[in-house]
């Protein structure tokens, strides 16, 4: 029994309601639709299960009020508007976002959380919309669903077909965000006027313009009868056929499920691809699913909807209950925004009130934690629901065979979510898998997933009009031949693809001199030309505005200047060193004849006898080593050591000399100091380019060059001109040119290397699939051969022997390793050596050393005695200091005799005395 209280607050009327056993909820739905009447149904099933379960609401009833929307949203805002005027704490619904975007503002002002499972447009953010809880995973998720099993195929360009309202118009923009993320795009979107105003002209024209995209790949985002017939009609318009694929959002699963798909209809469905909700199978389910037949009397069949529907009055059912038990009681105030406000015919504006529980029902609502038939429930912190996952379902026949799953947790998979969403998440590419599809036209094969277009126009491709090196593109005078190895390369690779092309030539330039590339890409990227053949160097900038196919040929940018032939001198011998190193080279030549002559004179009778003829043994010696043949022999352990490492000095540059020699004398020179890129841009002189390349923009912009030093050359007799007479100190220009330069022009070299590397290519649009079939074609091409056989038939000339460019007279740097080696070796010989003869000298002279002499010539003398003592063989001194040994014992002896005698003779005296 309610008790109606009245209570006066300033500026403020407050109606309160003392606690009643009735829990009013209401519904916004339109029953005549497939969603509409399994919806009513289980949540009528649902209302029954709780009021009979004493663990819930005890004390209370739950009370849910129908409003049939009837396909009107003028209905549906005055049944929103007559649940606000009642004692309603929840509503559910309205079925589609169209109206979700109007009554959340009402569901805002008045406090009465609004649940909706169908309403699912991802533009519902909670920011604005706190009040409005979306009860299924949104569109966000499916459209997340569609471009990964779009990317998981291989497609790049799809085209949407859906009802241009609020529920299908914003999910179709997140579709083409989902998909740009994953590099596809929405090339072309057909809209639909809402169902109230559809034709079935309206389809067919619609369905007209997406036959003569290119995009074969067709999403089918709309409502379940409109989307019957614009499958029928496609049939009609034989767009069934192999080669097609046909994407369904859950609308027709729903159909599947609910309604089934009649003998007719299968036919009109054959290998279409569609979602389905996936909610995992518990007892729950399987009780509820027992239950259904009964539930509905056979009238319609249950779709996850149905389960979404059952579970969403469970949700408000348990927040009440946690509402009622924090002593939370069901009142409303009215707004004063709203007094005087009074409608007609029952409806009456100013009764709308607010209802004062609002917020804690909202939180309870947010802070749900169950398990319903649907599985988990409870929402993140956006909102949204938990684990969205969707079944990928492909219809053959008049079933629906799954293919596998979509989960936001691991991507496409043949495992269930519920297990996928137990594990660490995996979005891997090689981890996304689906079982195998059949396909419209009862195939097998992936469909190629695009056209071209059937508006009767072949492909227009822009040729550029080359005014020299004719051997790449070349048109034939007075016809609309065009030859070249750019163009063979082309007709080769289109004769690969499975697919007719048809296409046509259009000659871009003037003929007078060679067009701008740039110029020819950006008319690809502006849709002047629906593609590029020629030698375009597939560089950054193009790259940004255009694909390219794989290159066909490899290029960069080289360096050209002159060279010279070596005028034949008699003094071209002395042309491998430089005069530093030939003074180098010689001094230490006698440096090695006067260590070994130090190292060896005083044990070798070969560097022994009068100054003279040690002064020749000398010379010959160290200048016979230069070719290995000295006869002299050393046979003290330093002058071997000093001589092997000087035999190997002597080896290296006899190598290095005869090398340097014979490429001096066969091999042309360069006139010019510049050995590349870098040492030409440090200096001032001008450099040649070749019109229309890109050589220009790229010396001025990566290397700084300013323009005045650049001059644009149109031809190879133009580069030959300019770089003899000095006009230009080099040529910049891409390998391919150059090589057919240097074929008829041996006056001229590369130095340097390549210091771009690039290749040619053909372009085409972004995110052509023309140009990724053309790059397999050319791969073929590449792989069985007959690419190469293509440029060597037009690019194959007789070249100049290749100059070494680097040949020139070997430096003093080169070698001043080997000569300090030696020269160290020599120094430490020679400090052994004077050490061991200083002692020896020592030994022979002590007692000389010894004995005082005067101050004045001590000096010279020992100086001479030294000097004397090393010019003396060893074997000499040897024996003199051995004689010297024996007199000094003899003279001993004699002394001590005439020691004794004198003390005897001495005794004597002294006896006589």
């Amino acid at each position: 029994m309610r008790t109606l209280v009245m209570l006066l607050v300033i500026g403020t009327l407050s109606v309160v309601f003392s606690q009643s056993d009735m829990v009013n909820i209401g519904t916004i739905l339109t029953l005549k639709t497939i969603n509409g009447r399994v919806a009513s149904i289980a949540m009528k099933t649902a209302v029954d299960d709780i009021n009979s379960d004493p663990n819930i609401l005890p004390g209370k009833k739950l009370n849910l009020t129908f409003h049939d929307a009837n396909f009107s949203g003028f209905l549906s805002i005055i049944g929103a508007l007559k649940y606000m005027e009642a004692d309603i704490v929840a509503v559910i619904g309205p079925q589609s976002s169209v109206m979700a975007h109007v009554l959340s503002n009402l569901a805002n002002e008045l406090h009465v959380p609004f649940l909706s499972f169908t309403a699912l447009d991802p533009s519902l953010t909670p920011l604005q919309y706190p009040y409005f809880l979306q009860t299924a995973p949104n569109d966000l998720y499916q459209m997340t669903a569609i471009a990964e099993i779009v990317s998981y195929f291989g497609y790049r360009e799809v085209t949407a077909i859906f009802t241009d309202d609020d529920q299908f118009r914003n999910t179709i923009y997140t579709l083409g965000d989902q998909l740009s993320v994953r590099r596809c795009k929405l090339s072309y979107k057909a809209p639909l006027p809402p169902d109230a105003a559809l034709s079935p002209q309206d389809i067919h024209d619609a369905l007209i313009n997406v036959r003569s995209m290119e995009s074969r790949v067709i999403v089918v985002h709309t409502y379940s009868k409109t989307g019957l017939t614009i499958f029928e009609t496609a049939k009609s318009l034989d767009m069934m056929k192999r080669g097609y694929i046909w994407i369904a959002t859950t609308w027709l699963s729903t159909v599947l499920d609910s309604s089934g798909i009649s003998a007719s209809n299968a036919s009109l469905l054959q290998g279409v691809l569609t979602l389905r909700p996936h909610t995992p199978d518990s007892p729950k389910k399987r009780d509820f699913e027992s239950r259904w037949k009964n539930l509905s009397n056979g009238s319609v069949g249950l779709n996850p909807y149905g389960l979404y529907a059952y579970d969403t009055v469970w949700m408000i059912a348990h927040a009440m209950d946690k509402f009622f038990n924090v002593g939370g009681k069901i009142s409303f105030s009215n707004d004063s925004r709203l007094s005087g406000l009074k409608g007609t015919r029952g409806l009456n504006l100013g009764a709308l009130s607010i209802f004062d529980g609002g917020k804690q029902l909202l939180a309870n609502l947010l802070k749900t934690n169950m398990t319903g038939v649907t599985g988990p429930l409870w929402f993140n912190r956006d909102q949204s629901v938990i684990h969205p996952s969707f079944d990928v379902i492909n219809m053959v026949g008049n079933q629906g065979l799954i293919l596998g799953y979509w989960s936001n947790h691991s991507g496409l998979s043949t495992q269930l979510p519920e297990t996928l969403y137990a594990k660490p998440a995996n979005r891997s590419s090689s981890n996304q898998r689906l079982k195998s599809v059949i396909w419209p036209g009862n195939t097998n094969d992936k469909p190629r997933g695009w056209e071209f277009s059937n508006n009767g126009r072949p492909l227009r491709i822009g040729v550029p009009r080359r005014a020299s090196f004719k051997e790449i593109v070349t048109q034939v005078n007075g016809s609309d031949e065009i030859h070249g190895f750019s163009i063979d390369v082309f007709l080769a690779a289109i004769k690969l693809i499975r697919y007719p092309v048809p296409y046509e030539f259009i000659m871009f330039g003037d003929g007078n001199k060679n067009p701008s590339y740039t110029e020819l890409v950006n008319k690809v990227a502006y849709n002047v030309f629906d593609a590029a053949v020629g030698d375009i160097a597939i560089v950054t900038n193009r790259t940004k505005a255009v694909d390219f196919t794989q290159p066909y040929i490899e290029s960069g940018l080289v360096v050209v200047v002159p060279i010279k032939e070596i005028n034949s001198s008699a003094w071209a011998f002395l042309r491998p060193f430089t005069p530093l190193m030939w003074a180098v080279t010689g001094f230490f030549f006698i440096i090695v004849g006067a260590v070994v002559w130090i190292l060896e004179h005083r044990l070798n009778d070969e560097f022994r006898g009068p100054p003279k003829q040690q002064l020749i043994t000398i010379l010959w010696f160290t200048l016979s080593t230069m070719f290995f043949s000295h006869r002299e022999n050393t046979v003290s352990t330093l002058g071997r050591m000093v001589l092997f490492i000087w035999l190997f000095v002597v080896l290296i540059i006899n190598s290095s000399y005869t090398a340097s020699l014979t490429s001096i004398l066969t091999v042309q020179q360069l006139s010019s100091p510049i050995r590349g890129i870098d040492s030409l841009v440090t200096t001032n002189d001008r450099i040649g380019f070749q019109v229309g390349s890109f050589a220009e923009s790229y010396l001025m912009q990566e290397l700084n060059i300013p323009k005045s030093r650049l001059m644009a050359l149109g031809s190879p007799q133009e580069y030959a001109e300019k770089l003899e007479a000095g006009v230009v100190s080099a040529i910049v220009d891409e390998r391919p040119y150059v090589d057919l330069f240097l074929s008829s022009n041996c006056r001229f070299q590369v130095v340097g290397q390549e210091f771009t590397k690039s290749g040619w290519g053909f372009a085409f649009p972004r995110d052509s699939p023309l140009a990724v079939d053309m790059s397999t074609a050319i791969l073929t091409l590449s792989e069985n051969g007959e690419l190469q056989k293509i440029h060597d038939y037009w690019l194959k000339r007789k070249t100049c022997a290749k100059p070494n460019s680097d040949s020139d007279q070997l430096q003093l740097e080169s070698f001043w390793g080997l000569f300090l080696i030696f020269g160290v070796a020599c120094a430490l010989a020679l400090l052994i050596y004077f050490c061991m003869v200083f002692r020896e000298f020592g030994k022979h002279h002590s007692e000389e050393l010894s004995e005082p002499s005067p101050k004045s010539g001590s000096r010279s003398v020992r100086l001479q005695r030294f000097l004397s003592f090393a010019d003396e063989k060893e074997e000499i001194s040897k024996s003199k200091l051995k004689r010297k040994r024996e007199m000094s014992i003899v003279n001993g002896r004699e002394a001590d005799s005439r020691n004794r005698s004198n003390r005897i003779q001495a005794e004597v005296v002294e006896d006589q005395l």
